[in-house]
């Protein structure tokens, strides 16, 4: 009665496999960035002040030197953190989401496929 060219309202017999984009996506991340990307977020306080944190830059960088730097650039405070499942993470005042990554790219500290922004 129904040919297989011919798709019924209710037949979901047609979808099969298909295009999963997000399983296409966790395996990219896997292969170039996986544990070397750094993340950079935003966290929302009180009212319109909010708090940057950058996470994932390697051990071999002197975190203390990086946040001087930061502070230096941006006008902003800033402090390291060292939590017990993330490493040190790095917190500076305000939204500086764009700032830290254009900083990270021009002193050369990780390559742009590495960084990973989060946040609204």
């Amino acid at each position: 009665m129904s040919s297989p060219d011919v798709v019924l309202p209710g037949d979901i017999s047609n979808l099969g496999v298909g295009f999963d984009p997000l399983a296409d996506s966790a395996g990219a991340d896997e292969g170039n960035a996986g544990e070397d990307a750094v993340h950079i977020r935003v966290q929302q306080r009180n009212g319109r002040k909010s708090l940057t944190t950058v996470q994932g830059l390697k051990e071999k960088y002197d975190y203390n030197k990086v946040l001087k730097a930061l502070k230096k650039e941006f006008c902003c405070n800033g402090t390291v953190v060292e939590d017990p499942e993330l490493g040190k993470v790095i917190q500076l005042q305000g939204d500086q989401r764009k700032n830290v990554q254009d900083f990270l790219l021009g002193q050369k500290l990780v390559k742009k496929d590495q960084i990973k922004i989060h946040g609204f």
